[in-house]
């Protein structure tokens, strides 16, 4: 089917320098005022002024679809998300009100490894039916591709279990899955590293790659957790197997992870609160994404990252949401683009471009989404707003008034376009 977006007041097609922002590249969103965008077959066949875009061949016959002077833009990339999982974990919320740390709560039994114990205990089809609400709620904030992440299961069959959920996910939002088995060492591991190290390399690496269950290997690289050397072994066999590099980067201490990040080529280095000048300089030399995560340091009331100072620096920053059940609950990036804004001071167009162009090459798709452009995805958001400052100008409002993926329209604030 063809369609043809018009009466877009403002239209931010993203347009630009092929490869991750840097720089002053950040700071274009591609404006055009009274724009239009031609879709066919789920994808950009025009994008730009309205009378561009209506002299094209194909524009004649499209069903129009009239965005009512609103900002229309690509739908949002959230390249780190672990949607699946049963329950919320209230009880932490509750402990850190009075005055836990991170560190205590997963002492007393709180933490990773009590999401661990619900997800091994559920039933696939529990799993499969939360992960479908949640979908219909990222879709409903204007995210259209969420990287999605294991990490919860920790030892063979669960790990595999949360992995072919997310593959036989139906619905229509794009996930991209990441194997994070070495996201904490389980219980039953508790005084045997190495050998939960080789099960996650020997035993869970090879069962997901024949399987084709993930795009992405994730290591959460910290103290307590796993170490360089540890997440060195990994990344090794992950590339071996195929995989793509991520990491949880400096998030509660400086581990040095930014660093193995740029020296394995990993597409990204993730959250980043900890690195110095040292880490910003190689990442601003580098091709890895610093994919920054406020929405989990505003709701562990946490320093915000540097963003600022890896902009300047001129290194490749996205936005993600992190959500999950226990540090980040949010799965509306527009409130992730404001607190980017009013907590780590990037301009609205930089989060903007940080949440959609740069969000993309931080899933290796920068060459496909993100972008309003002939050839790519046809991946969009009208926003009920006159000007995308409004985005993170508003608290809870500016709410989509509809989501379009692959050409069609998944969800809607009316019953029709």
């Amino acid at each position: 089917m063809r369609s043809l977006i018009i009466n877009a007041g403002q239209l931010l097609t993203m347009a630009g320098p092929s490869g991750p922002r840097k720089g002053a590249d950040m700071r274009s969103v591609g404006l055009v005022k009274d724009g239009a965008v031609l879709v066919e077959d789920g994808k950009i066949l025009a994008a730009g002024p309205r009378e561009e875009v209506l002299a094209h061949e194909g524009a004649g016959s499209a069903r129009r679809i009239d965005a009512g002077g609103h900002v229309v833009m690509p739908g949002f990339v959230d390249s780190h998300s672990h949607p699946v999982f049963v329950h919320p974990r209230l009880g932490d919320f509750e402990a850190r009100l009075k005055g836990k740390s991170y560190s205590q709560i997963a002492a007393d039994g709180g933490g990773i490894l009590s999401t661990v114990s619900s997800v091994r205990a559920a039933r696939t089809e529990e799993l499969a039916e939360g992960l479908a609400v949640r979908s219909k709620k990222f879709l409903a904030c204007g995210t259209t591709t969420l990287e999605a992440k294991s990490g919860y299961g920790l030892d063979f069959d669960s790990e595999l279990k949360m992995l072919r959920v997310i593959k036989a996910a139906a619905g229509p939002l794009e996930l991209v899955a990441t194997f994070l088995g070495a996201h904490a060492l389980p219980s039953e591991f508790k005084h045997d590293r190495d050998g939960y190290l080789r099960e996650v390399v020997s035993e869970m690496l090879p069962a997901v790659a024949a399987e084709g269950l993930a795009c992405f290997i994730d290591v959460f690289c910290e103290k307590g957790y796993f170490s360089v050397e540890e997440t060195r072994r990994v990344f090794a066999a992950g590339a071996k197997a195929g995989l793509g590099l991520k990491i949880h980067a400096e998030q509660l201490s400086r581990s040095g992870g930014a660093k193995l990040a740029v020296q394995a080529g990993a597409v990204s280095a993730d959250h980043l609160d900890e690195v110095d000048e040292a880490d910003i300089r190689l990442l601003a030399g580098s091709d890895t994404v610093a994919c920054l995560l406020p929405g989990s340091n505003h709701f562990l009331a946490k320093p915000y990252p540097p963003a600022r100072a890896l902009i300047d620096a001129g290194a490749a920053v996205a936005l993600a949401t992190d959500f999950n059940p226990g540090t980040c609950p949010c799965w509306d990036m527009r409130q992730i683009v404001s607190m980017a804004c009013t907590q780590m001071k990037m301009t609205p167009e930089e989060a903007l471009v940080a949440a959609t162009v740069n969000g993309a090459w931080a899933l290796g798709l920068g060459k496909t989404h993100g972008v309003l452009e002939p050839g790519y995805q046809a991946d969009l958001i009208c926003c009920e707003a006159e000007d995308y400052r409004e985005l993170p100008y508003y608290l809870g409002a500016s709410p989509i008034a509809w989501t379009m993926k692959n050409g069609a329209v998944l969800h809607s604030q009316q019953d029709e376009v």
